[in-house]
């Protein structure tokens, strides 16, 4: 067990300053002051003085068995570690694959969900890919989610020179097998949409709504910040209901934070937004031609790095800015309240905050991953 004592919490919202304890991975008691002192042998105790708690982030889109690969076989990015994802807060992943299904499949991707699982955070998975049809484990979009665990969605790709340009009738099959999908295995059965710089924009999705009874949150257009005309489709899709994916270090002039701002002034949902770091995900620049003249691979350590500019920059406070890695991505993705929110009962997926703001512990399941700002815990093979 696990004792934090005299700590700011917030649950993403502020409650005060409590005590906590952790057992079986779950947080089992938040009370002002526990007086087990006499109990220290059992339980290990952790000092919050000057302190904060908050919940373990929750990244929604990240590349965990790697990305890349279209710069030839050299620009494929090797698989994430677990100390990279817990350096950076995360406690829950959501892996995907991108544009390669060639030299990736889900089996693999499935498998490197269940090692980090073992290795100690949460990790769930989208079937699919950028491809149509969606490679599969069972050869069903709808069994997969059905009956892999850790499987609760599908991807596609569109108004991207990569995507498969699916047509109408093509994308709504899909949507709609995701939906009852998720419907009959209680899980998310969501479809992220990778969005790409095309003139198409939300054009196909927002079809798929007005001509059908789809609910608006099945769909999950994501990297709506790349580009202003996708933003600004994009702001208008949460107004009316639908959730959007922001990703970290897409454009400078469009960060998810500048993109929060609009969104506030818009009258849009806050609710409705997510961010995400697209981590290990090779980013790439093509030229008029359709050449490859740079690529790159993105960090999952843009996600903290986020959150933590929006306290210290632009002065969100704290339990306004965590909405978007905790509760916005733990309903999203059906995993609310288990996940995302610091309350008796949830998964114990808890970071400690010093007082500038920095990472000072991690625990995930209960279990402690960074103290005093380093890593205790690694993956098997680092």
């Amino acid at each position: 067990m696990i004792l934090i004592e005299n700590i700011k919490v917030y649950s993403p919202k502020y409650i005060g300053i409590k005590d906590l304890l952790i057992a079986n991975g779950k947080i089992s008691l938040i009370e002002d002051g526990m007086g087990l002192e006499q109990y220290n042998d059992k339980i290990k105790v952790i000092d919050g003085s000057d302190k904060s708690l908050i919940p373990g982030l929750i990244d929604n889109h990240v590349h965990i068995t790697g990305g890349g690969g279209e710069g030839s076989f050299k620009t494929r990015v090797p698989e994430i570690t677990l100390s990279k994802l817990t350096e950076g807060g995360i406690t829950t992943v959501v892996g995907l694959l991108g544009t390669d299904s060639a030299t990736r499949n889900i089996e693999n991707l499935v498998a490197k969900a269940k090692a980090l699982k073992e290795e100690g955070i949460s990790a769930y998975v989208h079937t699919g890919s950028y491809d149509y049809p969606s490679i599969t484990i069972t050869g069903s979009v709808k069994k997969d989610i059905i009956f892999i665990q850790e499987i609760i969605g599908v991807k596609i790709a569109l108004s991207d020179h990569r995507s498969p340009h699916v047509s109408f009738n093509e994308l709504l099959r899909l949507v709609s097998d995701a939906r009852v999908a998720g419907m009959l295995s209680g899980k998310a059965g969501i479809v992220v949409v990778h969005m790409g710089d095309g003139d198409q924009g939300l054009k196909l999705i927002n079809k798929v709504l007005e001509e059908t009874d789809i609910p608006l949150t099945t769909m999950i257009p994501t990297h709506v910040n790349r580009n202003e005309k996708l933003l600004v489709e994009a702001l208008e899709y949460a107004k009316k209901g639908g959730i959007i994916d922001a990703t970290c270090g897409i454009s400078k002039d469009m960060t998810p934070s500048k993109l929060v701002l609009r969104a506030e002034k818009q009258g849009v949902p806050l609710e409705n937004i997510l961010i995400s770091s697209d981590g290990y995900g090779s980013w790439s620049n093509y030229d008029q031609y359709g050449n490859m003249i740079e690529i790159g691979v993105s960090s999952v350590g843009s996600l903290y790095n986020e959150f933590r500019s929006m306290v210290k920059d632009l002065d969100f406070d704290i339990e306004k800015a965590l909405q978007f890695y905790t509760t916005n991505p733990a309903r999203a993705l059906k995993l609310h309240p288990q996940k995302g929110i610091i309350q008796e009962g949830s998964d114990a997926d808890l970071i400690i905050l010093d007082e500038n703001i920095e990472i000072d512990t991690v625990i995930a399941n209960g279990k402690i991953m960074i103290s005093g700002g380093k890593t205790v815990v690694r993956g098997t093979y680092e």
